[in-house]
């Protein structure tokens, strides 16, 4: 089986493949602080819950992909391979690392991991000219050209960035959970939050996803809009741009990349 780790700001996404179907899956969070040693007593505990691997670490995983976007986690994951994973192979994506994907962007080292193995999996499934929002710590726009060149794209802030923000910069208002509000003009100051951040969003991605179409196609129709990132769901249904939903869009990348450099060397 194929492990797959993507690490973000705020939470790490793990998941587990038999072949292109992904049997398991697991949400934890993000701690730049925790140790190899720490790290890899987190990975046996869950990889312990599953019933095709064995009760030691490695047991029954035969390859390992990981992106990150917090450089002392990566370096610590490298550590955990090294140490308790064996001959197990390992894909870590970073410079050098085949993707198929070209980076058409001034400064290609400047682009997010994540990002890039998302437009992978992006053209992989849909094909280009497409467009992936990612609602993660940041809501990312990244366009795929009909060629399946990464472009470029637009970093906003995030969901709850945004909601803690207003918390803290605003002496009246508090932090809130993210439910629709019963209707768009709130009664009080919780609905008023809700529906700010709800249909605020959702007018943020209709208004960019329509300006990077119009620059990406000549025909913007044809550009495919794909959503991924845990915040995804509060906004599907308030978008009038969101073609499809793929919640595991990176760690599908991850796999792909993973087939790239190892099992088709």
């Amino acid at each position: 089986m194929l492990l797959t780790i993507d690490v973000g700001n705020t939470h790490t996404v793990l998941g587990l493949f038999d072949g292109e179907e992904i049997v398991e899956h697991w949400r934890i969070s993000t701690d730049a602080r925790r140790t190899a040693d720490e790290l890899a007593v987190l990975l046996n505990g869950l990889m312990g819950m599953h019933p095709l691997l064995g009760e030691e670490l490695g047991d029954g995983i035969d390859g390992i992909a990981i992106c990150s976007t917090v450089p002392s986690v990566l370096h610590e994951l490298r550590e955990v391979t090294r140490r308790h994973y064996g001959d197990v192979p390992a894909v870590l994506v970073e410079p050098g690392v085949k993707t198929g994907v070209p980076i058409l962007f001034d400064n290609p080292k400047e682009v997010g991991a994540d990002r890039i193995i998302n437009a992978v999996a992006a053209n992989e499934l849909y094909g280009g000219p497409a467009i992936v929002v990612d609602f993660g710590t940041a809501t990312t726009f990244d366009a795929v050209s009909a060629r399946g060149e990464y472009v470029g794209g637009v970093i906003a802030p995030g969901i709850e960035i945004s909601v803690e923000a207003l918390g803290v910069k605003a002496a009246q208002l508090r932090k809130i959970e993210l439910n629709r509000p019963r209707n768009v003009i709130g009664k009080n100051t919780v609905e008023a939050m809700q529906s700010g951040i709800l249909y605020g969003f959702a007018g943020q991605v209709d208004g960019l996803v329509h300006r990077m179409a119009k620059e990406l196609s000549e025909d913007p129709d044809d550009v495919t809009v794909i959503a991924t990132g845990g915040l995804a769901p509060l906004v599907l249904a308030d978008s009038a741009v969101i073609d499809e939903h793929e919640p595991w869009l990176t760690l599908i990348g991850l796999r792909l990349v993973y087939e790239r450099n190892v099992s088709r060397s």
